[in-house]
């Protein structure tokens, strides 16, 4: 059985940093991609990076890129995405996902998601 779980989330203030994580059980990243989406209150979800992993190559959002890092530590199962200059319109619940992908009309897919945690930022 597949776990993610997350980790990170909280109030920050905007220009703010956050460091979410998401611990994989029954899933190892060589299996599938893993990555990050979110959804904000009346919103569709929307990715924002994953890691391949056939070659460890990431994608990003154009929304997030230069801001956001997804890495992954390989020992602890875990995947980490480091947020940097937060802004408002970051809030949203972040997602882990495994078997993460993009589609070219904006939407998303994936095999399995964690619960999500909170992301908040204030202006």
């Amino acid at each position: 059985e597949v776990q993610l779980v997350e980790s990170g989330g909280g109030l920050v203030q905007a220009g703010g940093s956050l460091r979410l994580s998401c611990a994989a059980s029954g899933f190892t990243f060589d299996e599938d991609t893993i990555g990050w989406f979110r959804q904000a209150p009346g919103k569709a979800p929307e990715g924002l990076s994953y890691i391949s992993s056939s070659d460890g190559t990431t994608t990003y959002a154009d929304s997030v890129k230069g801001r956001f890092t997804i890495s992954t530590d390989n020992a602890k199962n875990t995947v980490h995405l480091q947020m940097n200059s937060l802004k408002p319109e970051d809030t949203a619940v972040y997602y882990c996902a495994a078997g993460l992908i993009f589609y070219p009309n904006g939407g998303l897919g994936y095999d399995y998601r964690g619960q999500g945690t909170q992301v908040t930022v204030s202006s």
